[in-house]
């Protein structure tokens, strides 16, 4: 489908998920280490020990430097090293479905708008017509989507070094949508 505009959304919650996929490491980590206690030396809980240690360090150094931070392979490395554990077989389960779901969480929330609606371009894509819409606005670096039902969602949206298009040439695009039905 063609947009007319697009409009790339801030997302807050990467450093929450970012601290959830830490967390999550350590835990098996933790794990991992508790098994060869109790259980004796094992070499595939060791290789899981020493992958999981590697992941966060290699993590820990990301953040230092500024960089992205990444957790998607490690988790899902942990959630394989889950299914040779001892005990809490199933928590395989959660580290795969996290894993799929971090890049998803960090993505940045994507809307664009045709002249039959618009498109929030999410896990699952919701598509909203102009008629469910009683005004849309962008000021000031914040989208403002004003819905008949007295909902209203704001949401700062991400610095484009070069914007496709102002704010007034998208507000004008948007008044005349609505002003059509």
């Amino acid at each position: 489908m063609h947009y007319d505009f697009v409009v790339t959304l801030k997302r807050e919650n990467i450093r929450k998920t970012d601290l959830v996929s830490f967390i999550l490491l350590v835990f098996s980590f933790g794990a991992c280490c508790y098994a060869q206690i109790r259980h004796g030396l094992n070499i595939f809980l060791s290789t899981a020990a020493i992958i999981l240690l590697t992941g966060l360090l290699l993590n820990i150094d990301a953040s230092r430097k500024g960089q992205e931070l990444r957790f998607r392979n490690w988790l899902l490395a942990a959630g394989l090293f889950w299914l040779g554990m001892p005990f809490f077989q199933w928590m395989f389960i959660p580290f795969v479905f996290f894993s799929l779901l971090e890049a998803q969480a960090k993505y940045p929330l994507e809307i664009g708008f045709h002249p039959g609606g618009i498109v929030i371009n999410s896990l699952f894509k919701k598509k909203i017509p102009w008629t469910a819409l009683q005004s849309v606005i962008l000021k000031d670096g914040l989208l403002t989507l004003d819905f008949r039902n007295n909902t209203l969602f704001q949401k700062e949206v991400l610095e484009d070094e070069e914007p496709d298009a102002d704010e007034d040439e998208f507000n004008d695009y948007c008044r005349s949508k609505l002003l059509n039905l």
